[in-house]
């Protein structure tokens, strides 16, 4: 809670990380590469207060290119049921030294393919 009595917007992005690694080693397993992310947008629907208690957070692979990948996400309070964020993030699989993309393992890709919704 900050000042203002709600869950700072910084929190926001806490708590899409914290579903984001979930997600991807639940899809990838332990092995989950080299992942950094190049971009993220947030649209800030509604504040969260002390009262919303927990939040779901909702995470879709929604694109896969050949270094990188596409999540929307959107965090969701358990006590209404209404939308507190939506967000679109993009991650890149980069080289040994994380400081240029790479291509995606075959197999990686292949599991992230397979995952983006028809």
């Amino acid at each position: 809670m900050d000042g203002f009595g709600h869950v700072n917007n910084s929190t926001y992005l806490k708590y899409l990380e914290e579903a984001r690694d979930q997600f991807l080693t639940d899809l990838l397993g332990e092995a989950v590469h080299r992942i950094v992310i190049r971009r993220i947008e947030i649209d800030f629907v509604s504040g969260l207060t002390q009262d919303d208690d927990h939040v779901d957070v909702e995470v879709q692979l929604t694109g896969v290119g050949t270094s990188s990948l596409t999540l929307a996400e959107r965090i969701v309070s358990t006590a209404d049921g209404r939308v507190a964020a939506t967000a679109n993030t993009v991650m890149v699989h980069t080289d040994d030294s994380r400081t240029a993309s790479a291509p995606w393992p075959t197999a990686a890709r292949a599991v992230l393919g397979a995952s983006i919704p028809a």
